[in-house]
Protein backbone atom coordinates (compact mmCIF):
# COMPACT_ATOMS: atom_id res chain seq x y z
CA UNK A 1 0.00 0.00 0.00
CA UNK A 2 2.77 2.41 0.94
CA UNK A 3 4.65 1.61 -2.28
CA UNK A 4 1.54 2.33 -4.36
CA UNK A 5 1.01 5.64 -2.59
CA UNK A 6 4.66 6.55 -3.15
CA UNK A 7 4.47 5.72 -6.85
CA UNK A 8 1.22 7.64 -7.23
CA UNK A 9 2.61 10.71 -5.47
CA UNK A 10 5.81 10.56 -7.53
CA UNK A 11 3.90 10.31 -10.82
CA UNK A 12 1.55 13.10 -9.75
CA UNK A 13 4.49 15.30 -8.82
CA UNK A 14 6.17 14.62 -12.17
CA UNK A 15 3.01 15.39 -14.13
CA UNK A 16 2.41 18.62 -12.25
CA UNK A 17 6.04 19.71 -12.62
CA UNK A 18 6.00 18.87 -16.32
CA UNK A 19 2.76 20.82 -16.83
CA UNK A 20 4.18 23.82 -14.95
CA UNK A 21 7.43 23.85 -16.90
CA UNK A 22 5.58 23.37 -20.18
CA UNK A 23 3.70 26.59 -19.46
CA UNK A 24 6.61 28.39 -17.77
CA UNK A 25 9.85 26.99 -19.25
CA UNK A 26 11.83 30.05 -18.13
CA UNK A 27 11.72 28.68 -14.59
CA UNK A 28 14.29 26.16 -15.82
CA UNK A 29 15.85 27.71 -18.93
CA UNK A 30 16.95 31.17 -19.88
CA UNK A 31 15.15 32.27 -23.04
CA UNK A 32 17.34 32.09 -26.12
CA UNK A 33 18.46 35.43 -27.49
CA UNK A 34 16.55 36.35 -30.66
CA UNK A 35 18.54 38.49 -33.10
CA UNK A 36 15.44 38.83 -35.27
CA UNK A 37 11.82 37.69 -35.28
CA UNK A 38 10.12 36.79 -38.56
CA UNK A 39 6.38 36.79 -39.19
CA UNK A 40 6.46 37.07 -42.98
CA UNK A 41 8.80 34.64 -44.76
CA UNK A 42 9.11 34.47 -48.54
CA UNK A 43 9.58 30.91 -49.78
CA UNK A 44 12.18 30.98 -52.57
CA UNK A 45 11.43 34.69 -52.90
CA UNK A 46 7.70 34.57 -53.48
CA UNK A 47 5.16 34.55 -56.31
CA UNK A 48 7.44 36.20 -58.82
CA UNK A 49 10.32 34.09 -57.59
CA UNK A 50 9.63 30.47 -58.29
CA UNK A 51 12.52 31.13 -60.65
CA UNK A 52 14.50 32.58 -57.75
CA UNK A 53 16.16 35.56 -59.36
CA UNK A 54 17.45 38.47 -57.29
CA UNK A 55 14.68 40.74 -58.64
CA UNK A 56 12.12 38.48 -56.98
CA UNK A 57 13.85 38.87 -53.64
CA UNK A 58 13.88 42.64 -54.15
CA UNK A 59 10.11 42.61 -54.70
CA UNK A 60 9.57 40.57 -51.53
CA UNK A 61 11.84 42.78 -49.42
CA UNK A 62 10.22 45.97 -50.73
CA UNK A 63 6.88 44.46 -49.80
CA UNK A 64 8.12 44.09 -46.24
CA UNK A 65 9.03 40.44 -45.87
CA UNK A 66 10.94 39.65 -42.67
CA UNK A 67 12.99 36.78 -44.07
CA UNK A 68 14.07 35.24 -47.37
CA UNK A 69 14.11 31.45 -47.57
CA UNK A 70 16.39 29.84 -50.14
CA UNK A 71 18.25 26.66 -51.03
CA UNK A 72 21.93 26.24 -51.88
CA UNK A 73 24.03 23.97 -54.06
CA UNK A 74 27.66 23.95 -55.16
CA UNK A 75 28.74 24.09 -58.79
CA UNK A 76 31.67 22.20 -60.28
CA UNK A 77 33.91 25.23 -59.76
CA UNK A 78 32.69 25.52 -56.14
CA UNK A 79 30.38 28.51 -56.54
CA UNK A 80 27.38 28.62 -54.16
CA UNK A 81 24.21 28.96 -56.20
CA UNK A 82 20.69 29.65 -54.98
CA UNK A 83 18.52 26.87 -56.36
CA UNK A 84 16.19 24.24 -54.94
CA UNK A 85 16.80 21.31 -57.30
CA UNK A 86 20.02 19.37 -57.59
CA UNK A 87 19.09 18.55 -61.17
CA UNK A 88 18.66 21.20 -63.87
CA UNK A 89 15.96 19.21 -65.65
CA UNK A 90 12.89 20.91 -64.14
CA UNK A 91 14.20 24.47 -64.01
CA UNK A 92 16.25 24.61 -67.22
CA UNK A 93 15.28 21.57 -69.27
CA UNK A 94 18.84 20.24 -69.15
CA UNK A 95 19.53 16.68 -68.04
CA UNK A 96 22.48 17.48 -65.78
CA UNK A 97 23.37 18.13 -62.16
CA UNK A 98 24.57 21.46 -60.83
CA UNK A 99 27.65 19.85 -59.31
CA UNK A 100 28.77 18.71 -62.78
CA UNK A 101 28.70 22.16 -64.39
CA UNK A 102 30.73 25.29 -63.71
CA UNK A 103 28.79 28.43 -62.86
CA UNK A 104 29.61 30.22 -66.13
CA UNK A 105 28.15 27.28 -68.07
CA UNK A 106 24.87 27.01 -66.14
CA UNK A 107 21.82 27.38 -68.42
CA UNK A 108 19.16 30.02 -67.68
CA UNK A 109 15.77 29.28 -66.13
CA UNK A 110 12.89 28.19 -68.29
CA UNK A 111 10.34 30.91 -68.99
CA UNK A 112 7.55 29.14 -67.09
CA UNK A 113 7.55 26.94 -64.01
CA UNK A 114 4.93 25.48 -61.71
CA UNK A 115 4.58 26.67 -58.12
CA UNK A 116 5.20 23.63 -55.92
CA UNK A 117 2.74 24.46 -53.16
CA UNK A 118 -0.09 25.83 -55.28
CA UNK A 119 -1.97 23.39 -57.47
CA UNK A 120 -2.29 24.32 -61.15
CA UNK A 121 -0.45 27.62 -60.72
CA UNK A 122 2.44 28.68 -62.92
CA UNK A 123 4.86 31.55 -62.71
CA UNK A 124 6.66 33.30 -65.52
CA UNK A 125 10.08 34.82 -65.01
CA UNK A 126 11.32 38.23 -66.05
CA UNK A 127 14.19 39.13 -68.32
CA UNK A 128 16.89 38.06 -65.86
CA UNK A 129 16.87 34.26 -65.83
CA UNK A 130 20.31 33.72 -64.37
CA UNK A 131 20.65 31.30 -61.50
CA UNK A 132 21.96 33.65 -58.77
CA UNK A 133 24.87 33.19 -56.42
CA UNK A 134 24.41 33.33 -52.67
CA UNK A 135 26.80 36.26 -52.53
CA UNK A 136 24.45 38.16 -54.89
CA UNK A 137 21.71 37.82 -52.29
CA UNK A 138 24.01 38.87 -49.45
CA UNK A 139 25.19 41.88 -51.47
CA UNK A 140 21.64 42.96 -52.28
CA UNK A 141 20.15 42.45 -48.80
CA UNK A 142 22.79 43.11 -46.14
CA UNK A 143 20.22 43.60 -43.35
CA UNK A 144 17.58 40.98 -44.26
CA UNK A 145 17.52 37.64 -42.39
CA UNK A 146 18.09 34.67 -44.68
CA UNK A 147 16.99 31.08 -44.09
CA UNK A 148 19.38 28.69 -45.88
CA UNK A 149 18.55 25.09 -46.68
CA UNK A 150 21.79 23.17 -47.33
CA UNK A 151 20.39 20.85 -49.97
CA UNK A 152 23.13 18.20 -50.19
CA UNK A 153 25.49 16.54 -47.75
CA UNK A 154 28.61 18.22 -49.04
CA UNK A 155 31.34 19.29 -46.61
CA UNK A 156 32.70 21.89 -49.01
CA UNK A 157 29.26 23.45 -49.51
CA UNK A 158 28.78 23.74 -45.75
CA UNK A 159 32.26 25.21 -45.30
CA UNK A 160 31.85 27.76 -48.08
CA UNK A 161 28.40 28.87 -46.92
CA UNK A 162 29.81 29.42 -43.43
CA UNK A 163 32.77 31.37 -44.81
CA UNK A 164 30.45 33.58 -46.83
CA UNK A 165 28.17 34.20 -43.85
CA UNK A 166 31.19 35.20 -41.76
CA UNK A 167 32.64 37.37 -44.55
CA UNK A 168 29.38 39.33 -44.78
CA UNK A 169 29.04 39.51 -40.98
CA UNK A 170 25.69 37.71 -41.11
CA UNK A 171 25.91 35.12 -38.34
CA UNK A 172 23.21 37.04 -36.47
CA UNK A 173 21.01 37.28 -39.59
CA UNK A 174 21.23 33.70 -40.83
CA UNK A 175 19.63 30.38 -39.96
CA UNK A 176 20.68 27.16 -41.67
CA UNK A 177 20.07 23.44 -41.73
CA UNK A 178 18.28 20.66 -43.55
CA UNK A 179 15.87 17.80 -42.88
CA UNK A 180 18.95 15.53 -42.66
CA UNK A 181 20.31 15.26 -39.15
CA UNK A 182 23.77 14.49 -40.54
CA UNK A 183 23.84 17.78 -42.45
CA UNK A 184 22.63 19.75 -39.43
CA UNK A 185 25.32 18.19 -37.23
CA UNK A 186 27.95 19.18 -39.77
CA UNK A 187 26.57 22.73 -39.92
CA UNK A 188 26.78 23.03 -36.14
CA UNK A 189 30.31 21.63 -36.08
CA UNK A 190 31.43 23.98 -38.86
CA UNK A 191 29.99 27.10 -37.24
CA UNK A 192 28.01 26.82 -33.99
CA UNK A 193 27.38 30.58 -34.02
CA UNK A 194 24.90 30.32 -36.90
CA UNK A 195 21.45 29.42 -35.51
CA UNK A 196 20.12 25.98 -36.44
CA UNK A 197 16.92 24.52 -37.85
CA UNK A 198 15.56 21.26 -36.43
CA UNK A 199 16.27 18.27 -38.69
CA UNK A 200 13.50 15.74 -39.36
CA UNK A 201 14.83 13.19 -36.82
CA UNK A 202 15.04 15.97 -34.26
CA UNK A 203 11.45 17.03 -35.00
CA UNK A 204 10.34 13.44 -34.36
CA UNK A 205 12.38 13.40 -31.16
CA UNK A 206 10.84 16.72 -30.17
CA UNK A 207 7.34 15.28 -30.59
CA UNK A 208 8.27 12.22 -28.56
CA UNK A 209 9.55 14.42 -25.74
CA UNK A 210 6.44 16.60 -25.92
CA UNK A 211 3.94 13.74 -25.72
CA UNK A 212 5.79 11.96 -22.93
CA UNK A 213 6.02 15.14 -20.88
CA UNK A 214 9.82 15.18 -20.96
CA UNK A 215 10.26 18.19 -23.25
CA UNK A 216 10.36 20.79 -20.44
CA UNK A 217 13.36 19.01 -18.91
CA UNK A 218 15.48 18.69 -22.08
CA UNK A 219 17.82 21.45 -23.37
CA UNK A 220 17.55 22.27 -27.09
CA UNK A 221 20.41 23.68 -29.16
CA UNK A 222 18.23 24.55 -32.17
CA UNK A 223 16.60 27.97 -32.41
CA UNK A 224 14.13 27.46 -35.26
CA UNK A 225 11.43 24.83 -35.78
CA UNK A 226 10.37 24.83 -39.43
CA UNK A 227 7.53 22.39 -40.11
CA UNK A 228 4.83 21.81 -42.73
CA UNK A 229 1.11 21.99 -42.09
CA UNK A 230 0.18 18.45 -43.22
CA UNK A 231 -3.45 19.33 -43.96
CA UNK A 232 -2.43 21.41 -46.99
CA UNK A 233 -1.83 18.19 -48.93
CA UNK A 234 -5.55 18.22 -49.75
CA UNK A 235 -4.93 21.48 -51.60
CA UNK A 236 -1.90 20.24 -53.48
CA UNK A 237 -3.56 17.06 -54.71
CA UNK A 238 -7.09 16.21 -55.77
CA UNK A 239 -8.73 15.14 -52.46
CA UNK A 240 -10.78 12.55 -54.32
CA UNK A 241 -7.57 10.80 -55.37
CA UNK A 242 -6.23 10.41 -51.85
CA UNK A 243 -6.62 6.90 -50.49
CA UNK A 244 -8.14 6.22 -47.08
CA UNK A 245 -4.70 5.45 -45.66
CA UNK A 246 -3.29 8.71 -47.09
CA UNK A 247 -6.12 10.65 -45.51
CA UNK A 248 -5.53 8.97 -42.17
CA UNK A 249 -1.77 9.60 -42.23
CA UNK A 250 -2.36 13.23 -43.16
CA UNK A 251 -4.87 13.64 -40.32
CA UNK A 252 -2.55 11.95 -37.82
CA UNK A 253 0.50 14.00 -38.84
CA UNK A 254 -1.52 17.20 -38.70
CA UNK A 255 -2.94 16.34 -35.28
CA UNK A 256 0.49 15.55 -33.85
CA UNK A 257 2.37 18.51 -35.34
CA UNK A 258 -0.11 21.37 -35.14
CA UNK A 259 -0.23 21.76 -31.36
CA UNK A 260 -0.70 25.12 -29.70
CA UNK A 261 0.86 23.95 -26.41
CA UNK A 262 4.01 22.84 -28.26
CA UNK A 263 4.34 26.09 -30.20
CA UNK A 264 3.80 28.22 -27.10
CA UNK A 265 6.37 26.25 -25.10
CA UNK A 266 9.02 26.59 -27.80
CA UNK A 267 8.43 30.29 -28.40
CA UNK A 268 8.62 30.91 -24.64
CA UNK A 269 12.09 29.33 -24.79
CA UNK A 270 13.10 31.66 -27.64
CA UNK A 271 12.67 29.04 -30.37
CA UNK A 272 10.80 30.46 -33.35
CA UNK A 273 8.20 28.28 -35.07
CA UNK A 274 7.73 28.65 -38.83
CA UNK A 275 4.94 26.82 -40.68
CA UNK A 276 5.31 26.16 -44.41
CA UNK A 277 4.36 26.51 -47.20
CA UNK A 278 1.01 28.26 -46.76
CA UNK A 279 -0.71 30.17 -49.53
CA UNK A 280 -4.33 30.58 -48.36
CA UNK A 281 -5.77 32.93 -45.75
CA UNK A 282 -7.46 30.16 -43.80
CA UNK A 283 -4.09 28.45 -43.37
CA UNK A 284 -2.39 31.72 -42.40
CA UNK A 285 -5.07 32.21 -39.76
CA UNK A 286 -4.77 28.69 -38.41
CA UNK A 287 -0.99 28.90 -38.11
CA UNK A 288 -1.07 32.17 -36.15
CA UNK A 289 -3.99 30.98 -34.02
CA UNK A 290 -1.85 28.01 -33.02
CA UNK A 291 0.93 30.33 -31.93
CA UNK A 292 3.35 30.06 -34.86
CA UNK A 293 5.97 32.81 -34.92
CA UNK A 294 5.85 33.12 -38.68
CA UNK A 295 4.48 31.73 -41.92
CA UNK A 296 6.40 30.83 -45.07
CA UNK A 297 4.57 31.51 -48.31
CA UNK A 298 4.92 31.47 -52.09
CA UNK A 299 2.70 34.57 -52.23
CA UNK A 300 4.14 37.36 -50.06
CA UNK A 301 1.50 39.84 -51.23
CA UNK A 302 -1.32 37.62 -49.93
CA UNK A 303 0.41 37.16 -46.59
CA UNK A 304 1.20 40.88 -46.31
CA UNK A 305 -2.45 41.80 -46.90
CA UNK A 306 -3.55 39.22 -44.33
CA UNK A 307 -1.11 40.46 -41.67
CA UNK A 308 -2.04 44.09 -42.21
CA UNK A 309 -5.79 43.42 -42.21
CA UNK A 310 -5.59 41.40 -38.99
CA UNK A 311 -3.15 43.70 -37.23
CA UNK A 312 -0.54 40.96 -36.79
CA UNK A 313 2.83 42.55 -36.20
CA UNK A 314 6.19 41.31 -35.01
CA UNK A 315 6.38 40.87 -31.23
CA UNK A 316 8.29 43.59 -29.41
Amino acid sequence: MCAAVYVLSTVTGYVLTSALLLKCPNLLYRKKRESFVSRHISHRGGESATLIVVLAFIIAVNLGTDMLELDCHLTKDEQIVVLHDDSLQRVSGINAHISDISYAELPPYLCKLGVTFQREYFCEGGEDKRIPLLRDVFDAFPNTPVNIDIKVNNDMLIKKVSELVVKYDREHLTVWGNSSNQIVKKCYKENPRIPLLFSLPRVLQLLGLFYTGLLPFVPLKEQFLEIPMPSIITKLKDPNRLSRSQRFITWLADTLLMRKALFEHLTARGIQVYVWVLNDEEDFQRAFDLGATGVMTDFPTRLKVFLDRNGISKPQ
